[in-house]
């Protein structure tokens, strides 16, 4: 079974989100916070991991990812809120 992830990241002031999907989740935020992807994370400090949901399909992975690209704002909030209600970066938690 493959596993993939779709995952909301925020830089240190919540003021912006960033909603990304990939195969290997510890990978993607460490590249992410280590700042080896240019682009929009890189140059907006976008590395603070507060959301993540895994799939057995990539294919289920992607189509949530299109879904929640396509919310407000503040229902992305209250998704990440209802079960990370402090916005902690969640990277610590998923390299265990």
């Amino acid at each position: 079974m493959m596993n993939a992830y779709i995952y909301i990241l925020t830089n240190s002031t919540h003021s912006v989100l960033y909603i990304g999907v990939t195969n290997n989740l510890v990978r993607r935020i460490y590249e992410h916070k280590n700042k080896l992807l240019k682009g929009f994370t890189c140059d907006y400090s976008v590395n603070r991991l507060v959301y993540y949901e895994q799939f057995n399909d990539i294919v289920a992975a992607i189509t949530r990812e299109k879904q929640l690209k396509n919310w407000h704002r503040a229902w992305k909030e209250n998704l990440i809120a209802g079960s990370n209600p402090t916005w902690r970066d969640l990277y610590d938690e998923i390299i265990l």
